[in-house]
């Protein structure tokens, strides 16, 4: 017997119809959130993701990676953070047969694919593959330039524009033409 939905209808991104009771149920409560965090307000349909995201305000992390020591505050993070380790990279692109370490990245992935942009500015419009695009773009808007050089204390929008502008103090020039290193010697 398939189930469906009459609140949400596929506006969501879920097509409305579910196999089981159980998944509608599911459903139905995640599109009233009842379980609000008392510090932000975000809320939530389940009472785990609650206590999940708790862990933001709380800096709990309690899954630590038994190889670098690295603390997550998920369990599904350190799941995936151990594929650096293992080397795994189980989500593979059906275009390219460029692999991923988890499911988000390759579907990120194949919007380079698609040519899909579902990110839009408010301000101008412009769109973006992906949300870290949207957000660093965004800041152009807002003259937010979170990086700052220790050295200088020189602001940067984007964190490789300040690697960029490190090399300035260390003299760091990692980047050499073959042509001109053979012509040397």
């Amino acid at each position: 017997v398939q189930q469906t939905c009459s609140v949400g209808g596929g506006s969501t991104g879920v097509t409305g119809s579910f196999k089981h009771e159980a998944s509608l149920s599911i459903h139905l409560r995640s599109q009233k959130r009842p379980f609000a965090c008392n510090l932000c307000g975000k809320s939530y349909g389940h009472q785990g993701q609650l206590r999940i995201h708790k862990r933001i305000h709380t800096g709990e992390r309690p899954y630590c990676c038994p190889h670098c020591g690295k603390r997550f505050n998920e369990h599904n993070q350190l799941k995936v953070h151990l594929r650096t380790h293992t080397g795994e990279r189980p989500y593979t692109c059906t275009v390219c047969s460029k692999t991923f370490t988890n499911a988000g990245n390759l579907r990120s992935h194949q919007r380079v694919h698609t040519g899909e942009k579902p990110y839009a500015c408010g301000q101008c419009g412009k769109r973006f593959i992906g949300m870290g695009d949207l957000k660093t773009h965004y800041r152009i808007h807002t003259g937010e330039k979170p990086y700052r050089c220790e050295l200088c204390t020189k602001t940067f929008s984007q964190a490789g524009h300040l690697t960029i502008h490190k090399r300035m103090h260390t003299g760091e020039r990692p980047y050499g033409c073959a042509h001109l290193r053979l012509n040397a010697i």
